[in-house]
């Protein structure tokens, strides 16, 4: 109470349910501590006729209940206890009755003490990565336009909140100033459930009751809203009872893009150059293996016995600043004798900023068509730079009968570094400090990996910024926000990088082509360039073997 009406911290709103249910709450455990003194003092008047030879004995146990046994001593004495205990044990007893009642009839807050170990019991089995899959040629509508679109399990959440707002306290949209707030959306869409349940419960099986009055999409829930999302998963991992916000914002983008195509323009582009060309960066004019020349990298076309495909994503392939990025890991597999190939012209898109942007179907075509180009050559084992390429052919591509062997880069350096394959020629004397990739860390619990790294190429742990590991700052890159403007309230980028300066680093470094590009685009803005450069850990392992 103290918290909510005192201290009023941003992310506790207070609707009348708080109220009654604090009153329900604090009457409840004083009359029980009220009710545990009379009986103590009623039991000590009436000794005798319980077979105790002295009122002693019955106040020394009583002793150990000791808020109980302050009331018993202020009531000592009193003819009319008896009366007075019979009358508040009723009153008592129906309060808690009446509050199961309340609990149970209106919904408040409370129900959550029920709901919650239900959904906490339901919780996905699926890897954190992974997203649930449409059957296209099945399904009858694309995504959730309507509320009886969500699953069972979409549903529960939403009566499983307490409006607790840590997801909020950690929304990167949030502090930036979005519409965006993950709280506001499983509130909004469980007071639009509870709006429409009487309709859907009043429908027979079969029927489409529609959705009359307000629009999930639009009226409920802004578009601005659902596109501010990066999928860091964030709200996830803070949410006390498995509450899952992105699952339902995916599940309306997907409503948009496969069904209104609705959405932003420049997310439009993307989608049309992965359809087109096989990589969302529609502008470059290179080639899949410019990076590669002068490297003597094998491809696989060539080549394929090896025993590690190189994975190398479309930003390390196709954007120049990332193109150094892929040399990098190249020179240190090569540096560590590491047997390895690329596909070359022959990798497409993984196809992630598709599933998350919403287009399922695309995500589909090209995972189907790489899973086909992979098994073709025979590939066991692949290592990529790119965490968002990491968690789709890790976490989703065996939801289409793609299982490999994967290892983002981070990981496979450190263990060729703890086997002592990796020839460190001398450490560098920089301060670092590191940023979690969301993809990386959060979905994928890597944060020790990339600190042995650091740690071995300088010989002193990262510098560590205000929000790290599981609480990291997302650089505003996922869900496909890297190829659409950031138009309202802060850039994210510019956040997480002021953090970063604040530690006097002389590097940011990060393990994600999407962050090393947001930051390389911050350090301008905030006019950084001649204190902070934003590296990827390879390159700086790279620096260290030359």
């Amino acid at each position: 109470a103290i918290r909510r009406y005192i201290q009023k911290p941003d992310r506790l709103d207070n609707i009348p349910a708080d109220a009654i249910g604090l009153s329900l709450i604090f009457i409840i455990v004083v009359t029980g501590f009220i009710l545990e003194g009379l009986r103590i003092a009623v039991t000590a008047d009436n000794y005798q006729s319980l077979g105790v030879s002295s009122p002693d004995i019955i106040w020394g146990w009583a002793q150990w209940s000791f808020l109980g046994y302050g009331f018993a001593r202020a009531f000592e004495g009193g003819a009319h206890l008896l009366g007075w205990y019979q009358g508040l044990w009723w009153f008592h007893s129906l309060l808690v009755f009446g509050a199961i009642v309340y609990i149970a009839l209106a919904f408040p807050k409370l129900t959550h003490i029920v709901v919650a170990p239900v959904n906490a019991f339901f919780r996905s089995t699926m890897p954190k990565g992974a997203l649930r899959t449409i059957e296209l040629e099945e399904a009858e509508t694309f995504g959730a336009a309507n509320i009886q679109d969500f699953t069972f399990k979409d549903l529960l959440d939403l009566d499983s909140c307490t409006r607790c707002g840590r997801c909020q306290d950690n929304c990167p949209a949030y502090l930036s100033g979005k519409p965006l707030s993950p709280k506001k959306v499983v509130q909004d869409l469980k007071a639009l459930l509870t709006e429409r349940g009487p309709v859907l419960l009043g429908s027979k099986a079969g029927d489409n009751p529609g959705e009359n009055g307000r629009q999930m999409i639009g009226d409920v829930i802004l578009e601005d809203e659902i596109w501010a999302c990066t999928t860091c998963r964030a709200c996830h991992e803070q949410c006390p009872v498995f509450i899952e916000p992105i699952n339902k914002i995916i599940e309306m983008r997907r409503n948009l893009v496969l069904e209104q195509t609705q959405f932003p323009e420049t997310a439009m582009g993307a989608l049309r150059s992965m359809e087109q060309r096989g990589h969302p960066w529609r502008g470059t004019m290179a080639t899949r293996t410019d990076w590669a020349d002068g490297l003597n990298v094998k491809q696989l076309s060539e080549d394929s016995n090896v025993d590690v495909l190189f994975w190398v994503g479309c930003t390390a392939a196709l954007e120049e600043r990332n193109m150094n990025v892929a040399k990098a890991v190249a020179k240190v597999l090569q540096a560590a004798g590491v047997s390895f190939g690329i596909l070359g012209t022959e990798e497409n898109c993984c196809g992630e900023p598709a599933r998350r942007i919403g287009n399922e179907y695309l995500f589909q075509m090209l995972a189907q068509q790489n899973i086909e180009t992979l098994k073709g050559y025979g590939v066991k084992k692949i290592v990529t730079a790119c965490p968002h390429g990491f968690n789709t052919i890790k976490n989703e591509y065996p939801q289409f009968g793609g299982s490999f062997e994967v290892w983002h880069h981070t990981e496979f350096i450190a263990e060729l570094l703890k086997q002592g394959k990796i020839p460190l020629a001398r450490s560098l004397d920089k301060k670092i400090t590191y940023h979690d990739s969301c993809y990386l860390g959060r979905y994928n619990e890597i944060y020790k990996q990339p600190r042995q790294i650091l740690r071995a190429v300088t010989g002193a742990s990262p510098a560590e910024m205000e929000h790290r590991m599981s609480k990291g700052l997302c650089c505003g890159g996922g869900g496909g926000r890297i190829w659409m403007e950031e138009q309202i309230g802060r850039r994210m980028n510019q956040i997480r990088t002021e953090e970063a300066i604040k530690t006097n680093a002389e590097v940011l470094a990060s393990a994600c082509p999407f962050c090393i590009q947001m930051f390389e685009d911050a350090i301008k803005a905030v006019e950084a360039e001649g204190t902070l450069k934003a590296m990827d850990v390879a390159e700086i392992i790279a620096q260290a073997i030359e």
